[in-house]
């Protein structure tokens, strides 16, 4: 560190500068001043917790699946219970991902671009979720559309099945899901700001030319991001789903239900032959929520520059 001396005649404080190598010019960043020890430890403990909680049990699950050859892999994904739970999960995803960033868009417009009464209470609204365990939002369901809940009686005299049923799981679905696309879109569009949608409405653009034309390009990576994660949680959502679905086989069965019932059934490789679906679909969001994220990154560097330059 090396300090200044400050000023003895006005009494300014002393101000310690960090030291800068030269490399620190042209953006390679300020020297570090840890121990070398220091900084392996901190790095050789990370890359070692994510080997052991994350890349063994991943390649574990892949290692249990195929322990039997591709053969009986292939049986254990295609058998009828489990392509009904494969459909299902492609259902419920399709269903909710879709309606989820429908709100998404229109929570995070409105909280970002408008100030209005109840703007907290929303934005604390989307948050709920996060706070509140999945099994209870699953018994939030029963509450309501059971046979002894407040609407059960009422639907089942119209023949109306909500629990223990596709709609139950998809609305369990929907809720802990929902403010994933949200999320990811409110900070970004409270960056950009509203300069360039006032200037596109004061140049005539209508409401729809100036979210395509305007708002749109500068949110397009954010919404990727948003969207992976909401659908990686809908596929892999299993605590709420589990409280509503009642566990029938090729009707109400996602795919963490069914890999669940094949493992209390000591069927282990089919376990973790259809777990391996779920892991897959991991990897693959994993590569692409980094590849949005860097996006996200870099356009919201190049909207600072931007603003900095305008200033």
């Amino acid at each position: 560190m090396i300090a200044n001396a400050g000023n003895p005649l006005t009494g300014d404080p002393v101000v310690f500068m960090p030291e800068i190598s030269p490399g620190a010019i042209g953006g390679r960043g300020v020297k570090l001043t840890e121990p070398w020890i220091v900084r392996a430890g901190v790095i050789g403990f990370s890359a070692a917790f994510m080997l052991v909680f994350v890349c063994v049990p991943l390649t574990l699950v892949f290692v249990k699946a195929f322990e039997k050859g591709a053969s009986a892999y292939v049986a254990a994904i295609t058998e009828p219970d489990a392509l009904a739970a494969v459909r299902l999960t492609l259902l419920t995803a399709g269903i909710v991902v879709p309606c989820n960033t429908l709100f998404g868009l229109a929570a995070s417009w409105a909280i970002a671009k408008f100030s209005f009464r109840g703007k907290s209470v929303l934005t604390t609204v989307i948050d709920l979720p996060f706070t509140v365990s999945p099994v209870i939002a699953g018994m939030v369901f029963v509450l309501l559309f059971g046979i002894q809940g407040w609407l059960g009686t009422w639907l089942d005299a119209r023949n109306v099945h909500i629990l223990f049923a596709p709609a139950g799981i998809i609305l369990a679905t929907m809720f802990v899901t929902f403010p994933f696309v949200a999320r990811e879109l409110i900070p970004v569009m409270q960056k950009q700001g509203t300069d360039e949608e006032q200037a596109a409405v004061v140049l005539g653009a209508g409401l729809w030319r100036t979210f395509a034309d305007v708002t749109f390009p500068n949110i397009k990576w954010a919404l990727l991001y948003g969207v992976i994660l909401c659908n990686a949680r809908a596929m892999g959502e299993f605590g709420a789903v589990s409280v509503v679905s009642g566990h029938i086989r090729g009707a109400t069965n996602t795919i963490p239900l069914h890999a669940e019932i094949l493992y209390n059934e000591y069927r282990m490789n089919a376990a973790f032959a259809v777990a391996s679906l779920l892991a897959f679909l991991a990897v693959i969001t994993l590569v692409i929520k980094k590849f949005a994220e860097v996006k996200v990154k870099d356009e919201l560097a190049v909207r600072g520059n931007h603003t900095a330059g305008g200033r």
